[in-house]
């Protein structure tokens, strides 16, 4: 399949976590909750990792899964601590950190980036007939620029705008008290990034944010991902250095006035399979560098 087929298909799909969730059987999803470090904990079920701070204030959580998971993150929540979901902030607008929105935003504030409130906002494709984007429960109702703190359980809960890498409207929640960070998608632990260039993502954008956020982080950093175990600022500079030398492979054999289907023929080499064993194999990371090379090349 084409890279711009795959990419449409997904970001279409992820517009609405409805028919992202298809064909799913969530019946057999079981939520997995991991002390991280302080008050924060993660949650892992199906979709995005996330991130729990639970204490006097009640509770705030970064991202939300899938809808017809919110029973069971509510009941999982409830294991952690009594308090009221107060808030959610979301790390990016897709469907796997967002789908819970609706339910979770009738009774708690949602934060995120103003890309993302747009996102979410725009007419979508359902049955190949155009359809309202989500419902007003599901929107962020605060929004950010730059940057947001939100004073909570005794510490500034920080979201930062790391803008057009995975997506357009990235944040990376820094919990400063605990010493935790929300990556969201910009961080995969086991495998290659997808980055969604129909929503203002870039392979360049997200090597560079990586190394903004590195620059951050102190080294004792607890890393929650968007998807994968629980990482170490070592896991963070491994996966930088993956992305910088994966793509500097394709960068170079572009330059030698390969196509694209030359350079996937080549492939990559032998110590980098691991990272393309998932949804992003690695014919589909060696398009998404390529496509991405040219596309910030203007070409």
């Amino acid at each position: 399949m084409k890279l711009k087929t795959l990419l449409t298909l997904f970001a279409l799909s992820l517009l609405s976590s409805f028919v992202f969730a298809q064909g799913q059987d969530f019946s057999k999803v079981e939520m997995k909750a991991t002390k991280v470090a302080g008050n924060v904990y993660m949650l892992e079920g199906s979709g995005g990792n996330i991130g729990v701070s639970v204490g006097p204030d009640g509770i705030l959580i970064v991202d939300d899964q899938f809808a017809p998971l919110a029973d069971r993150i509510k009941a999982a929540l409830k294991q952690l601590g009594e308090g009221k979901l107060k808030f959610v902030i979301n790390t990016h607008w897709h469907g796997d950190h967002t789908g819970g929105n609706a339910i979770f935003g009738v009774d708690s504030t949602i934060i995120a980036h103003a890309n993302v409130r747009k996102r979410l906002s725009a007419p979508v494709l359902r049955d190949g007939k155009p359809a309202p984007g989500r419902p007003k429960e599901a929107l962020p109702l605060i929004t950010f620029d730059e940057s947001l703190s939100v004073h909570f359980n005794g510490e500034e809960i920080k979201a930062i705008h790391y803008p057009n890498g995975h997506t357009d409207g990235d944040g990376v929640i820094f919990f400063t008290g605990a010493n935790v960070v929300h990556m969201g998608d910009h961080m995969m632990t086991v495998n290659f990034p997808f980055v969604d260039m129909n929503s203002g993502g870039s392979v360049e954008g997200i090597v560079r944010n990586i190394g903004n956020v590195l620059a951050k982080l102190p080294p004792d950093v607890k890393i929650i991902p968007g998807h994968g175990p629980l990482a170490t600022v070592d896991d963070v500079r491994r996966y930088q250095q993956v992305l910088i030398e994966t793509v500097d492979i394709v960068r170079k054999q572009m330059q030698a006035g390969k196509s694209l289907d030359e350079i996937k023929a080549a492939g990559l080499p032998a110590k980098y399979d691991s990272w393309g064993k998932n949804f992003i194999t690695t014919p589909v990371w060696i398009e998404t560098v390529f496509k991405s090379l040219t596309k910030s090349a203007g070409q």
